[in-house]
């Protein structure tokens, strides 16, 4: 899940703006927060391609399936979201876990279920205290009906270091032995907290929620460096959420900095529309999360962005990426038509 209203990702609380003061550090005030697309006036986030624009096929890397998303998005209104948007591969996490189950059932096809740790709001920050996950998530795995784990939060001042959780170590060693990726998702301004999991679990496949969230350019590309085994997901990089650490201009195409970083690592660089909405309260238990009414809006950012990349990378970042990394075979094309 991601998204903040200054520039960080979702915080809850005075522990959170602890958590938040101590990966940013001492960089100034919080710049005042421009009136976002999906306001509470509207509530809806604007629109980047035009309405009869063709949607490419993507693979959505990030989705999640919360109780307060089921509360105003059934599963059948979830699948056929999916369906309208040209999704050919949606990664989901449930929350509870079993959420993304009731999509898969529906659409098999389509969906993917990865496993999510988290039973209630909250558990994002308090899971590495659980000493009953591994053997839970060891036990889901075995089932063979997940194909991944995550979203996991090692987020500054809630974070223990990999190699001093128990917890963490197991669930890496659990991903490792059933071949799985995992999706973490940090907020870190440097690239050290990263490296010290991918260099030192190079059996793991990562994938790295919202391409760090804070990490600047210079910072991806050492990690892309140093580790073949990471993957940068760039969900919730759009205009509306992570406002303090943008990656596109007003004209919707990428930064030159993130361009250049796509263009010389096309192979490692999946989309995801992580549709939680509205991005100022999200978990909150009072308000149910409309954010599967907006998944096409998110994904519709991707696409624009990468419609200014050359065709062959277009269709990496998008599609084919994803389906490798998740090891889903990309559609044969369709055959060409007999001559007459």
């Amino acid at each position: 899940m991601s998204t903040g209203t200054s520039g960080a990702h979702r915080r809850h609380g005075l522990p959170a703006l602890l958590a938040v003061l101590l990966v940013l550090g001492p960089a100034g005030p919080v710049p005042a927060q421009p009136e976002l697309p999906g306001s509470a006036a509207t509530d809806e986030p604007a629109v980047t391609l035009p309405a009869d624009a063709p949607r490419a096929p993507v693979a959505d890397a990030h989705l999640h399936y919360k109780w307060n998303q089921a509360e105003v998005t059934s599963p059948e209104e979830a699948v056929q979201a999916l369906k309208d948007n040209a999704v050919r591969l949606a990664v989901i996490t449930g929350t509870p876990a079993e959420r993304a189950l009731e999509l898969q059932a529906l659409a098999p096809d389509i969906v993917m279920p990865i496993y999510g740790v988290y039973r209630r709001g909250g558990d994002w920050y308090g899971w590495q205290g659980r000493d009953d996950l591994v053997a839970e998530v060891r036990a889901a795995l075995a089932t063979g009906r997940w194909h991944g784990i995550g979203e996991l939060h090692l987020i500054g001042g809630f974070a223990a270091r990999w190699n001093r959780s128990d917890v963490l170590k197991g669930l890496l060693d659990a991903a490792a032995e059933y071949d799985v990726p995992v999706l973490v998702h940090t907020e870190f301004s440097r690239a050290e907290p990263t490296l010290s999991i991918c260099k030192g679990r190079p059996e793991n496949r990562l994938v790295l929620a919202h391409a760090g969230a804070a990490l600047p350019p210079d910072e991806v590309e050492r990690v892309l460096s140093a580790c073949p085994n990471v993957w940068m997901d760039l969900s919730a990089r759009d205009p509306w959420r992570f406002l303090r650490f943008p990656i596109s201009g007003e004209d919707g195409r990428l930064l030159p900095a993130w361009e250049q970083l796509v263009l010389r690592w096309p192979e490692r660089f999946v989309i995801g529309s992580d549709a939680v909405w509205p991005v100022d309260r999200l978990d909150a238990w009072d308000r149910a999360d409309t954010g599967w009414e907006h998944i096409g809006d998110f994904l519709d950012f991707h696409r624009h962005w990468a419609s200014f990349l050359p065709e062959d990378v277009q269709r990496k970042v998008l599609l084919e990426n994803a389906l490798g990394l998740y090891r889903r075979a990309a559609p044969e094309p369709a055959p060409a038509a007999a001559a007459p």
